[in-house]
């Protein structure tokens, strides 16, 4: 059995309402601004040395972990914020990963990871309260895990952290920090008969037509 492990850097927000931006002086890693107020960190899990030998990837568990909710300052009742993390078999877009945020893999067929190529997903919601208002961390309101954990022949498992901020109108949520966490996958690699395991990678290339953006 294997532990695969990519990290997610912090990230520091600066804004109101529902427009943002990333402070580059104490955000780090591969976190980019995908709209107004989504922002994404990218990267992936490289399993070429497995494709190489033939094997097929059988996950077992996924998950995701960090060190603390996440912090503002200035915060309101009612701040929101939306959290998504996903591990994926075929790249995604920017515009894909900006649906992601509101549909998960439950959009149109053909817009959006479809339930075998999303290997994992959680999304949370965490928002300010009146109780935690005074101590400037926000409270997890609700959390939803998804995915196929589907076997793959793929060289690369895709992880891609989401963020969207909508503070209250006439919030003055002015900064939110984001710890950095991490995407975790157990797995077992084995070998397959031949005629399944190129079946499969037929599968795992037909799922991967959009290209590798490192």
């Amino acid at each position: 059995m294997k532990t695969l492990i990519k990290e997610h850097s912090n990230m520091f927000l600066q804004g109101r309402e529902s427009t943002w931006d990333l402070d580059p002086s104490i955000t780090f890693g591969s976190w980019e601004k995908l709209s107004a107020n989504v922002f994404c960190s990218k990267t992936y899990f490289d399993l070429a040395g497995m494709s190489m030998e033939e094997k097929t990837l059988f996950f077992e568990a996924a998950g995701t972990q960090t060190i603390s909710a996440p912090a503002v300052t200035s915060g309101l009742a009612g701040d929101l914020l939306f959290v998504i993390d996903v591990m994926s078999s075929s790249p995604l877009t920017n515009a894909n990963l900006i649906q992601f945020v509101s549909n998960g893999n439950f959009a149109q067929p053909g817009t959006v990871l479809s339930w075998d190529e999303t290997i994992y997903a959680r999304s949370q919601q965490w928002s300010m309260t009146v109780n935690e208002v005074a101590a400037q961390f926000m409270v997890l309101l609700n959390e939803n895990q998804f995915g196929s954990m589907s076997p793959t022949a793929s060289d690369r498992i895709y992880s891609y952290k989401l963020v969207l901020a909508k503070g209250v109108s006439g919030s003055s949520m002015d900064t939110v920090y984001f710890y950095p966490s991490r995407h975790i996958l157990r797995a077992t690699a084995k070998e397959e008969p031949d005629h399944e395991y190129i079946m499969r990678l037929l599968r795992s290339y037909q799922l991967q037509q959009e290209p590798d953006v490192d």
